[in-house]
């Protein structure tokens, strides 16, 4: 019997299965860069909590840090998934997606993540980004009454600085022997946030005139949004510099230089339209921007490990 023989399968066999062949592999490659999308912030803003704990001066609970991560994973995958116009302007890498498996992953570590905070007596907490982001894109309306937060000229990225920076806040503070602790650290994170997602919003002005969405470089033009954003920059680490002195949170020079140094670097240099972007800018722009809180970590731990 010869070995070297070859099985053909009809033509209507494969031409029955090749449109659903095509579809999978067109659709899998999108639906990474979807899931994959929103690795980095999640494992910023774990980082954040982290840092959140240092300021407070409390010991910092590992489970909870990784608990807001995989809520913050959730949550913006969840939005990323919603195939809003402006996402598909200014991502059109993830179209095609499928949107069903970023709900389910999504869904997966929210419960994950809830589970984790409400154990620790932070359900609340827990619940906030999912339900301002709720309000956010869907809203809620009941009889007369409507709410919802989405709209133009900054009222986005005051959500996002409000939403994110009482998430940090919360659950860190949930240990502090004062109010007004948590209330400075929310303030900075608050206006940090406030800032970096205004970045992201110059590098998509195209897009967004596109949409019609009127973020604050549309609206306000990229000079005097800039101005506003050094303006915040400042007066958050001046309000982190006056509650060092009044004794509120601990003397953390290396979170408070970086930050204040690495801040106005990316600021100057981001908060600008470009055409395209490039990798090495790309590159920059996550180092400094979304991977602000890991170099901030791991320059603290040799600084402190060098001195012990």
């Amino acid at each position: 019997m010869n070995s070297n023989c070859t099985i053909s399968l009809p033509g209507p066999v494969i031409n029955k299965y090749e449109p659903a062949y095509r579809t999978f592999w067109n659709n899998i490659l999108p639906t990474i860069n979807l899931l994959k999308s929103s690795v980095l912030v999640s494992f910023s803003g774990a980082l954040r909590i982290h840092i959140a704990f240092l300021l407070m001066n409390i010991s910092s609970v590992f489970w909870n840090c990784l608990a807001g991560g995989l809520i913050i994973y959730s949550v913006y995958t969840l939005d990323r998934a919603m195939d809003s116009e402006e996402d598909m302007a200014n991502r059109p890498e993830l179209k095609g997606a499928s949107n069903r498996t970023a709900l389910v992953v999504s869904l997966m570590c929210f419960v994950a993540g809830a589970a984790i905070l409400t154990i620790n007596g932070l359900m609340i907490i827990a619940f906030l980004p999912l339900i301002t982001g709720y309000l956010y894109s869907k809203g809620l309306k009941i009889g007369k009454f409507d709410l919802k937060l989405k709209g133009g000229l900054g009222k986005k990225n005051m959500v996002v600085g409000i939403t994110w920076g009482a998430f940090i806040a919360g659950i860190a503070g949930v240990g502090a022997t004062t109010v007004v602790t948590p209330l400075i650290v929310f303030l900075y994170f608050a206006m940090k946030l406030f800032i970096n997602s205004t970045i992201y919003d110059f590098k998509d002005i195209k897009g967004d005139m596109l949409a019609g969405i009127r973020t604050l470089p549309v609206v306000l033009g990229q000079g005097k949004a800039k101005k506003l954003l050094f303006s915040l920059h400042l007066l958050s680490h001046s309000i982190l510099l006056v509650s060092i002195i009044a004794g509120f949170i601990a003397f953390e020079p290396v979170i408070i230089i970086y930050s204040l140094l690495i801040g106005l670097i990316y600021i100057k240099s981001f908060a600008e339209q470009v055409e395209k972007e490039t990798k090495k800018r790309l590159t920059k722009r996550l180092f400094m921007i979304d991977g602000e809180s890991t170099s901030i970590t791991g320059l603290r731990t040799l600084v402190y490990g060098a001195a012990i």
